[in-house]
């Protein structure tokens, strides 16, 4: 069996790491077009790379939850069967590599990495990048920028993921919001070719009608439950 698995904000609100749309949510308290797009950087750096400098500390004091050690365990599961896990993620944070899986898509960038505006190399982080930076690869200062797709930049590995998906015998959306696309598309496009389809969420997202099955209820509570459900199969 091949299933395809996008997580959202939602998987790592209960590891403390804020959503983006729930009501109280990070665009709820920050301007999205001030902190995250290609011209904001441009226009005020700083305060960029402050706001990212913030969630990475955020991010370096989690942990995995429930839900990334079940998915965990569902990829190493279906790997011993012959089938396979494809993760795609929208997170920034690295808990599901901490929980273990070998192999993540990323299509919005990772925040533990900075990519050089000058010579486009990419570096692990984990230092604050506002008081200044310089590219390992090519030595240029003050040309590292936080390795995630902002605004009106295109997701990363896109290719990569409409050929696992068009793979596989079952999509699953967990703790999406539905609204951001190219993702929010994926379950259309499952469904245009005869996928199966199933949403675990908090609450029914954007597009929850377009899922053959939901499940809502805590991410720590209803993947490790699905998880168990189908490596019991």
């Amino acid at each position: 069996m091949n299933i395809l698995v996008l997580t959202g904000a939602g998987i790592s609100a209960e590891s403390g790491l804020g959503t983006f749309r729930d009501v109280g949510g990070i665009w709820a308290k920050f301007d999205p077009m001030k902190l995250a797009t290609p011209q904001a950087f441009a226009r005020d750096p700083q305060t960029v790379q402050a706001f990212y400098d913030a969630r990475r500390e955020n991010l370096l004091a989690a942990e995995p939850n429930a839900a990334h050690r079940a998915l965990a365990r569902l990829e190493a599961g279906l790997a011993e069967r012959g089938g396979r896990l494809t993760l795609v993620t929208q997170n920034i944070d690295d808990l599901h590599e901490r929980a273990g899986h070998r192999e993540v898509l990323h299509m919005h960038g990772e925040l533990l990495k900075a990519r050089c505006t000058a010579c486009e190399a990419v570096a692990e982080v984990r230092c604050d990048l506002a008081g200044g930076s310089r590219c390992s690869a090519c030595g240029r200062e003050g040309t590292l920028r936080p390795h995630v797709v902002w605004f009106g930049e295109i997701p990363f590995h896109l290719d990569a993921i409409e050929e696992r998906l068009m793979a596989a015998d079952l999509f699953v959306a967990i703790g999406t919001s539905g609204a951001v696309y190219p993702a929010a598309g994926l379950v259309g496009a499952a469904r245009q070719a005869g996928i199966a389809t199933r949403e675990i969420n908090l609450d029914p997202s954007d597009n929850a009608y377009l899922f053959d099955e939901t499940d809502y209820g805590r991410a720590s509570e209803t993947v490790p439950r699905w998880v168990e459900a189908v490596l019991g199969m």
